[in-house]
């Protein structure tokens, strides 16, 4: 077996080459973009042109603020957006729920998606409201379908904030989105830098400093044009290199024939990026220090909780069975997964789960 294979690209995902380069070049033309010297005058050159560069691959006409990353353009929407009442589904990321304490959570089906119904009653009488919600869920890899949840809130009057932090980059923005959430490391880009697009300044509270004045604190130019140089890359071909989803679905079939659960398959809209597979007869804590001695890392639900002992709140909205939510890992891959990284985890999944069952007969 080759050196540690990495599957939790969901947390993070290894820098792009075009990135290092990228923000080395940043480095090298280091000043405070907001000084008027010549030397200022250049980083400020240098992030508009980052900043430019992203709108330009996204395909986003509105506006684009830089800043630390997906919480903190999580927190800037929920605290800025001229809305009323604020609504989140219940299967959002733990720092989308903390921004946004003290909102409606919706809640979801079975499957995943956003109940309708569960909306309309949210909305009945509301005045302007927020709802908040991801395009690809971070712990199960469901996609969300807009169309009609866009229409719902636009009835209303509302806005509607995606979180796309594992999305952007790998499948369109929707373009129901008024504001949306973005995430540099999720793509391979640096740590530390992210931004918030929104559809129209006029939709949000400026808070005064920099990025005309909706975010306090230097600009980290560097971070953004390895931010813009990622997405670049990402967007250049297929995300996954050839045979790496025929490889994953294969691991899907032993899955499904030793009686474990793959939980794509109850999925409204699965995704190809993140995988919750629950094992029989073995914790999802056990599995995970067993795949670490083996050299695979994977995890248990969001990088945010997953060093948590409490249920997952997404497999708890989603009606899943605690014995069940216990058993479940999370493998996700990436840019530069190979078609050997899965068939090896495959391979030790397999191994270990048919140690699980023995040992439970």
């Amino acid at each position: 077996m080759p050196a540690r294979i990495y599957l939790d690209h969901a947390a993070t995902t290894p820098l792009r080459p075009e990135a290092a380069a990228a923000i080395a070049l940043g480095v090298a033309h280091w000043a405070n973009p907001s000084s008027p010297h010549a030397e200022g005058r250049k980083a400020r050159s240098l992030l508009e042109d980052a900043r430019v560069r992203i709108k330009a691959a996204l395909g986003w006409n509105g506006e684009l603020i830089f800043t630390s990353g997906a919480s903190e353009s999580a927190a800037i929407a929920l605290s800025g957006a001229k809305a009323g009442f604020k609504l989140v589904s219940a299967v959002e990321h733990e720092s989308i729920l903390q921004a946004a304490r003290g909102a409606e959570q919706v809640s979801v089906l079975a499957d995943g998606a956003l109940d309708a119904d569960a909306l309309a009653d949210a909305l009945e009488g509301q005045y302007a409201p927020l709802l908040a919600l991801q395009s690809i869920n971070s712990e199960t890899g469901n996609l969300q379908d807009f169309s009609q949840i866009a229409q719902a809130v636009r009835g209303a009057g509302g806005l509607l904030l995606v979180d796309a932090a594992q999305s952007a980059g790998k499948l369109p923005l929707p373009p129901e989105a008024d504001m949306v959430v973005l995430s540099a490391h999720k793509l391979g880009g640096p740590v530390g830098i992210g931004a918030l697009l929104v559809r129209d300044f006029a939709m949000l509270e400026p808070a005064g400093g920099q990025e005309r004045g909706y975010r306090r604190g230097t600009e980290n130019m560097p971070a953004a044009l390895g931010f813009a140089a990622a997405l670049d890359a990402s967007l250049q071909g297929p995300y996954f290199a050839p045979g790496v989803e025929q490889a994953v679905e294969r691991l899907a079939q032993n899955v499904r024939a030793i009686g474990g659960v793959w939980l794509s398959d109850q999925l409204a809209h699965p995704t190809p990026f993140i995988h919750a597979i629950a094992m029989p007869a073995m914790s999802g804590s056990a599995q995970l220090m067993r795949f670490d001695m083996l050299g695979f890392a994977v995890s248990q639900g969001s990088a945010c909780s997953s060093g948590s002992l409490k249920q997952s709140h997404v497999l708890q909205a989603m009606g899943i069975a605690s014995e069940e939510a216990a058993r479940i890992i999370r493998m996700s891959a990436g840019w530069n997964t190979s078609v050997e990284d899965i068939e090896l985890f495959a391979e030790a999944w397999l191994a270990m789960a048919r140690e699980s069952v023995g040992r439970a007969a």
